[in-house]
């Protein structure tokens, strides 16, 4: 079975402004429907049941549109940071009441051409709290932030990407609970701490991806994403 789903639609986008101003980045159309209707079919294309959406910024119009779920056969439930940013990693600590035992992780900006179960397999075969799927980047689509030799992550660094670094954070993470205990995490933290940390006692793991990712986070991004999604749904059979 295909663990459930965080995703990470918090964030105030203001790289998309002025569209985002009134509305999130999930609501953002692409392809001519909102973002995370594009998300929620891939999602369910690849055996996931259940999503948990973290929202922030104007996260009640998400809410509002995607329901419970029935529309695209997932069930869903919502977590709003409130006053409060909570940046990635507190979003995610703040729902780990509602997961199972281990769970994905994505970004509410990112589709990702990956087989979801595949990676689950591999995670379950391995005695890691965490893995980080990644992909031979080479500053193509955006900054490469990865060290990754002998088929191990050896450094992961968002805010001073460069030197040795080919590769790139894919998007899409699998978590252990007990992840998220290895340190005293403030209420409000980004992933990147908890991913160095995981780094640092050698206990994250890595799934290469060979497919690139697409991203809504950029303008450049989000009509690329538009291009390619438009170019999906007229390829489709009636029926499909």
């Amino acid at each position: 079975m295909v663990p459930e789903v965080v995703i990470l639609a918090g964030g105030p986008a203001t790289r998309l402004y002025p569209i985002t101003h009134e509305v999130p980045k999930a609501m953002v159309r692409v392809a001519g429907d909102p973002f995370i209707a594009h998300q929620l079919r891939l999602l369910k294309d690849n055996g996931i049941s259940r999503v948990v959406i973290c929202a922030g910024y104007l996260g009640e119009q998400i809410k509002d549109f995607v329901k419970d779920g029935s529309a695209f056969g997932i069930k869903t439930a919502y977590s709003f940071d409130g006053q409060k940013l909570l940046g990635t990693g507190g979003a995610v600590k703040k729902v780990l009441d509602l997961l199972g035992d281990y769970f994905f992780v994505m970004y509410g900006d990112s589709y990702l051409r990956v087989n979801f179960s595949q990676v689950s397999e591999y995670f379950s075969r391995q005695d890691k709290p965490g893995l980080m799927t990644i992909l031979k980047n080479n500053n193509n689509w955006d900054k490469s932030n990865i060290t990754y030799k002998n088929g191990a992550i050896i450094k992961y660094d968002k805010q001073n990407p460069g030197g040795d670094m080919e590769y790139i954070d894919y998007g899409l993470s699998l978590f252990k609970k007990e992840a998220f205990l290895i340190r005293e995490y403030p209420e409000s933290f980004d992933l990147e701490s908890l991913y160095q940390d995981l780094i640092a006692d050698g206990r994250l793991i890595a799934y290469e991806v060979r497919e690139r990712f697409f991203e809504i986070g950029s303008l450049e991004g989000l009509e690329e994403t538009d291009e390619y999604l438009r170019g999906i749904s007229k390829n489709k059979l009636p029926g499909d």
